[in-house]
């Protein structure tokens, strides 16, 4: 199997293009209350007093502004344009209270995040024009997230992915744990940790910023047992905002019983903003000659060329442009003959926009999933709007689903971790725009 690393991270380049036809400019979305914009025109100063006047509003902007014309609002649902600061976000049906952070770039980039599951809430992200837009699917309160689930945003541990029967054996042990998959039939698969894994946690939020860094480092600690899994593990996660618009995620983890561990973050993504429409339009490049093709119950059976399939992404096409191919196969009606499949390494463009997304990872697998199951009746963040079939696209850097029922391989590496050890993984999210 083709291995993809540059140095010593796999790149995984993610740039989404919203292709439509010219047409007259629609009428803007309103924006919610809490969303960056572009700053406003002041007119010329015309007396000595207006000059004073003008000349403070100046320093007072050069406090909040970023670089690339976009400038971080103020004292609106709270966020008063520090480099970081937190908001209530609501309260869990059992009674937790979560908080949401937002965190802003000197390169103009800003990460809103909940302590309810890691969840990114929002990420703003510039155009060519300088103009602001959410590229996230989620929603606006915590007890959204909870009624409407789909991973939305969230960190997914213990094991992101699909593990069969739930069910593995390790050091000659079998380890039985929670099924939460079960619909359609045959699914029966442990899937994301299990029903309560480490995206309903509320996880501790340490906000930072070290020079030009502006972040927060996300703790947790999961118990022996939880969810069926053996060990304590205890696991750090650090998002970093550079000034150059990157955002990184740093995995760590360790545990005192052997174990299992495969960490994934599940942001949906529409570069063409939130509540758009489809994602089917936008264009994807995913650097990658094996796909992983399943069996009906999602379970990867084996490792498969992609030349000459729906599932080559390797010159950068439409999303969709391969729907005729995936209707015909019988195999794929498990998925709606839609993605949900694993990639090896990933890239995305927006003519329109000019917005770029790479994704740069030390993981050695993509699962590629375009929110089949997603529809009208999921309320967007934007007031008035809701989302739709296919609305937004995860990437999700992680190894193959399943990797504990195979011998480690060059295809299957090892997601076994033992005391003593410390997991470690990366993936970087790099924002920009193409003229």
């Amino acid at each position: 199997m083709k291995t993809i690393l540059f140095s010593a991270v796999a790149a995984a380049c993610a740039v989404a293009v919203f292709a439509q036809d010219p047409a007259p400019a629609a009428t803007p979305a309103p924006a919610p209350a809490d969303a960056p914009s572009s700053a406003p025109a002041r007119p010329r100063p015309q007396t000595p007093a207006e000059r004073r006047q003008s000349l403070a509003e100046r320093r007072q902007s050069r406090r909040i502004q970023r670089p690339g014309g976009v400038e971080a609002l103020r004292g609106r649902n709270g966020f008063m344009g520090r480099a970081y600061e937190s908001r209530p976000f609501g309260k869990l049906s059992d009674g937790r209270e979560a908080k949401v952070w937002r965190l802003r770039g000197m390169g103009g980039l800003i990460l809103d995040i909940t302590d309810y599951g890691g969840r990114v809430v929002r990420v703003y992200a510039p155009d060519k024009y300088g103009n602001m837009a959410d590229v996230t699917i989620g929603f606006n309160s915590v007890a959204e997230y909870e009624k409407y689930g789909m991973s939305m945003g969230t960190l997914i541990g213990r094991y992101g992915n699909r593990i069969k029967d739930g069910k593995f054996s390790l050091d000659g042990k079998e380890y039985q744990l929670a099924v939460n998959e079960t619909n359609p039939p045959p699914r029966h698969s442990n899937i994301h940790g299990g029903p309560k894994g480490w995206d309903k946690k509320i996880w501790k939020v340490m906000p930072f910023r070290t020079g030009p860094l502006v972040g927060a480092e996300l703790s947790c600690e999961s118990e022996d047992g939880d969810m069926g899994f053996p060990g304590k593990v205890t696991c750090k996660v650090k998002y970093t905002l550079t000034p150059d618009n990157k955002w990184r995620i740093d995995y760590e983890a360790t545990t005192d019983k052997p174990t299992v561990l495969n960490l994934t973050h599940h942001t949906y993504w529409n570069l063409a903003g939130e509540a758009s429409g489809s994602v089917l339009g936008q264009e994807l490049q995913i650097f990658a000659d094996k796909y992983t093709k399943t069996d009906d119950a999602l379970i990867p059976v084996s490792f498969e060329p992609v030349k000459g399939t729906g599932f080559d992404f390797t010159e950068l096409r439409r999303i969709d442009a391969q729907a005729e191919w995936l209707q015909a196969q019988d195999w794929l009606k498990c998925t709606g003959n839609w993605y949900d499949h694993m990639k090896q390494a990933v890239l995305m463009k927006d003519p329109v926009s000019g917005r770029t997304m790479e994704i740069w990872t030390t993981e050695p697998c993509i699962q590629m999933y375009c929110a089949q199951n997603a529809s009208e009746a999921l309320p967007a963040k934007t007031p008035g709007r809701t989302l739709c079939k296919c609305c937004g696209i995860a990437l999700e850097t992680q190894h193959a689903p399943d990797s504990p029922n195979h011998e480690p391989s060059d295809e299957w590496p090892t997601t076994v971790l033992r005391p003593g050890e410390t997991f470690r993984s990366t993936t970087e999210y790099r924002f920009g725009v193409a003229q």
